[in-house]
């Protein structure tokens, strides 16, 4: 990473950042530590999958241009030190890399299928939410493909237009029989992505795209597990909870601290897991705070954060001091260069989290 870079690292419980300008900045080194690796998040995705193949013969990863190691690197050198057989490329065709990843689970294999972009999931979906969500229901559990991950990238990365900036993940979560993962971090990812591989169930695991290089922190290089469906409280307070997601924690957390200042005590929840979200933790929060503002980068009209707030309405309606917030994206195709209106900013945020805390 260029020096002028490191000046610009921010640390905290979100691990380290700099903003969008320094995408093409950052380089892919990775710096030793005492207790592991700072690593950046495509790193992170990219030793899970050395783990994954390595400790379960019955791994494969597979997709488009996964061979050489993808358009954004996550899956270098898995070919050459695990072979062809195991790791290669697919037609470039996303119902057919979905499809045959949900018979190779069905068979009892680990399948690791990557969609290149979020934006190409749409050919695949009803492979996702008709055969794989479906295959254990339908059968009375005599079958299922509860091996099968799905990995993705998401989101803005500062430059990609409305064919590869879209942040689908509210399709998914409508759909009984899948989980819906997003993690925030180098360090969550790796433990996130390993327990979606592992789990019996098909998985959607959306990588925030932004955060590949980015984001960086240290890793342990050991094998290990994140559990699913857990929300965590990356930062306590007691005037106002916080919701989100993803590259979308690190935009909220800048907000938190800007409020700080002017007296305002926010709480922080990364949800980690959309499907089946953790609705305790964040009720416990809004039981204790009174206010929430949910932030996604998807358009507001039906994201998840909606799902969200009908929720905590039900749960938590008398202790309720102003109506549920939601600072997403727009109701517009993502666009190129009005990206800076479109996104959930730092600044949109804050101004939400005063207006409802002065409710």
């Amino acid at each position: 990473m260029a020096a002028s870079s490191l000046k610009r690292l921010r640390i905290g419980r979100l691990g380290c950042w700099v903003p969008r300008r320094e995408f093409s900045t950052c380089d892919d080194k990775v710096v030793v530590q005492q207790n592991g690796k700072s690593m950046n998040l495509y790193s992170a995705i990219n030793q899970a999958l050395h783990i994954a193949l390595e400790t379960d013969p019955r791994a494969y990863v597979f997709g488009e241009d996964v061979g050489f190691g993808g358009v954004f690197r996550c899956t270098t050198g898995l070919a050459d030190r695990f072979g062809k057989s195991r790791v290669f490329n697919t037609p470039l065709c996303e119902q057919g890399i979905v499809g045959f990843g949900i018979g190779l689970a069905a068979m009892g294999n680990r399948a690791i299928a990557e969609i290149q972009f979020a934006d190409y999931i749409f050919p695949a979906f009803d492979q996702i939410v008709n055969e794989a969500a479906k295959f254990r229901y339908r059968s009375g559990n005599q079958f299922n493909c509860g091996g099968l991950t799905i990995r993705t990238p998401y989101g803005a990365v500062g430059h990609g237009g409305h064919y590869h900036s879209q942040s689908p993940e509210a399709f998914f979560c409508h759909v009984p029989g899948i989980k819906v993962i997003i993690p925030r971090s180098p360090q969550q990812a790796k433990g996130l992505l390993l327990s979606c591989i592992r789990d019996p169930n098909p998985v959607v695991f959306f990588e925030p795209k932004w955060l590949y290089r980015l984001a960086v922190e240290e890793v342990p290089e050991h094998d290990y597990m994140l559990p699913l469906s857990e929300a965590e409280v990356i930062r306590e307070g007691s005037d106002i909870t916080l919701v989100g997601w993803g590259a979308q924690l690190s935009i909220m957390e800048q907000a938190c601290l800007d409020a700080e200042k002017e007296g305002i005590s926010c709480e922080l929840i990364d949800l980690k897991t959309l499907i089946p979200w953790d609705k305790e933790t964040v009720e416990a929060s809004v039981r204790k705070t009174g206010r929430l503002l949910i932030s996604h980068e998807a358009p507001v009209t039906g994201g998840f954060g909606a799902e969200i707030s009908a929720s905590i309405v039900e749960r938590c309606f008398l202790r309720l001091e102003a109506p549920v917030a939601r600072v997403c994206g727009l109701d517009t195709p993502f666009p190129l260069v009005f990206e800076p209106f479109y996104m959930p900013t730092k600044n949109k945020i804050l101004d939400t989290i005063k207006s409802t805390v002065n409710y």
